[in-house]
């Protein structure tokens, strides 16, 4: 854990903007492995679905004196000649990995599965397919396009597919704190395409 709290950059959403923080009523330990799943999905999907992963990281520091701390994650990627839809499914399956956890380890109270939302990453999703010309609806299918409740049903079918390497990695993250996506790969035996922009 570290004794000094992120850099702005590092806790912030796609926008600059602080993304926002859920109380997640857990012991530290559990917290963390949980945002470790969490990052495991995005970073697990990723590679099934041809896009690079750099990194895969839970970071957890210090808050107070008294023994006060935080946890978030970041997973870097870099998608190229990608399916706008395959990397919206990846954006969707962090949250969803986070609540399974909840769920495998017995865990879930609807209170911690509501703290597992992660709407930064929906609107990084919807942002992200904006600019190449796709429509991704928060809560409607918009004409050509599709509905994040559609995004969120595939990636839970690939999650439970690929639960496995998921926990896998979500182990090795919650061990080193950082992962390379070499690493991810040799854990998974999953594919880390080469790198490049959506």
């Amino acid at each position: 854990m570290r004794t000094t709290a992120p850099t702005h950059e590092e806790l912030a959403d796609h926008t600059g903007k602080p993304r926002p923080a859920a109380y997640m009523p857990l012991s530290y330990e559990a917290a963390r492995l949980g945002l470790a799943f969490h990052e495991a999905g995005h970073a697990v999907l990723s590679m099934a679905y041809g896009i690079h992963v750099a990194s895969s990281e839970v970071i957890a520091w210090a808050t107070d004196d008294d023994g006060g701390w935080a946890v978030t994650g970041k997973t870097a990627l870099q998608a190229r000649n990608v399916s706008p839809w395959h990397y919206a499914a990846q954006c969707a399956v962090g949250e969803l990995a986070h609540a399974h956890y909840l769920l495998t380890y017995g865990l879930w109270t609807p209170e911690r599965a509501a703290a597992c939302r992660a709407d930064h990453d929906r609107e990084l999703a919807i942002d992200v397919l904006a600019e190449s010309g796709f429509r991704l609806g928060r809560d409607d299918v918009p004409r050509g396009g599709k509905s994040w409740g559609m995004a969120r049903g595939m990636a839970r079918r690939k999650m439970y597919h690929l639960w496995r390497e998921i926990t896998a990695v979500a182990n090795a993250l919650n061990d080193r704190t950082l992962l390379t996506g070499d690493e991810i790969a040799d854990l998974t035996g999953l594919s880390n395409a080469a790198g490049g922009g959506l």
